[in-house]
């Protein structure tokens, strides 16, 4: 059964569970699952740490409408160990990406919110990350757009992070962030001189939704609603580039003039103003309108590149 809200679509996607973002991303009555909790798929290497486990893995697959289009859409559920990736929860994924192949939907969905790979699981986690990511650039090469979504509690760390940056297009708001490397991880093996992971505004700034949409990590900035995912789901689907080496060579391109562009900057807001922007120190504080609003207003910059 999906969690159900009084009006799925104005929730907060921060707050919702992963199977209540699902249910207001996607028209009403059109989800079904795949290897739900009632098939009790859980961790094998859980119960050897002495650890809980979910009947889910923390990851929720299937098949649904999206405005009258069939797509397949996975959900992690950031409330369990972080929404990290394990063995279940990893194959669960690969597996409706391999199911791409054959179904051809309009588009795969995939509803990040992750800090990385289980530690109590890392080779059978990391092994799913490469395999996620082969599926989805097998599932690109057939002409279905892979869209990714971020906006939870643990935003898209590690392999995750990885994972991102593989899919067609990606939407992110306010609360997402998107990283290879966690705050904690870089203070602990640099210092908190390097990275204060306390610092919630150096977090964001570097890591956070505004700071990737300007530099072209990401495609679209939307509100913390369920429905402003959705309508950028949907704008998203619309506007996946091809896959072929044209388009990857254009990607090596635009990531090495930004290296060119922003390789000696120590602050995000440097590169803000680099970029245009007259006040980079308001940045943080805009709405998601005033935010669309000076995106517009610097014109063709690394942010449209992608």
């Amino acid at each position: 059964m999906i969690d159900r809200l009084a009006d799925p679509t104005s929730a907060s996607w921060y707050e919702a569970s992963a199977r209540a973002r699902i249910d207001g991303l996607l028209d009403a009555g059109g989800f079904r699952e795949f290897v739900g909790p009632e098939q009790r798929r859980m961790s094998p290497h859980l119960p050897l740490f002495d650890l809980p486990r979910a009947f889910d893995d923390g990851m929720v697959v299937g098949e649904g409408i999206l405005d009258g289009r069939p797509v397949l859409v996975a959900a992690q559920e950031g409330r369990f160990m972080g929404g990290a990736f394990g063995e279940v929860h990893g194959a669960k994924l690969v597996g409706l990406l391999r199911a791409a192949r054959q179904r051809k939907p309009a588009a795969v969905l995939i509803l990040f919110d992750t800090g990385g790979v289980r530690l109590q699981e890392a080779n059978a986690g990391e092994t799913a990350i490469a395999e996620v990511m082969r599926a989805i650039a097998e599932v690109r090469a057939l002409g279905v757009p892979v869209i990714g979504l971020i906006g939870g509690r643990a935003g898209a760390y590690g392999g995750g992070g990885l994972i991102a940056g593989t899919c067609s297009r990606l939407a992110v708001s306010e609360s997402g962030r998107i990283s290879v490397s966690g705050p904690e991880v870089i203070e602990t093996n640099r210092g908190a001189e390097e990275f204060d992971s306390r610092d919630r505004a150096l977090v964001w700034r570097t890591m956070g939704g505004k700071h990737r949409r300007l530099t072209g990590g990401a495609d679209a900035f939307a509100d913390d609603t369920v429905a402003a995912f959705r309508a950028a789901a949907l704008n998203l689907i619309g506007r996946a580039p091809a896959f072929d080496l044209a388009t990857l060579e254009a990607e090596q391109a635009r990531l090495e003039q930004r290296l060119a562009r922003f390789g000696d900057c120590r602050e995000a807001t440097e590169i803000w103003s680099r970029l245009g922007v007259n006040d980079p120190a308001a940045v943080p504080a805009t709405t998601a309108s005033a935010f669309d609003a000076l995106l517009s207003g610097l014109g063709e910059t690394t942010h449209d590149a992608r």
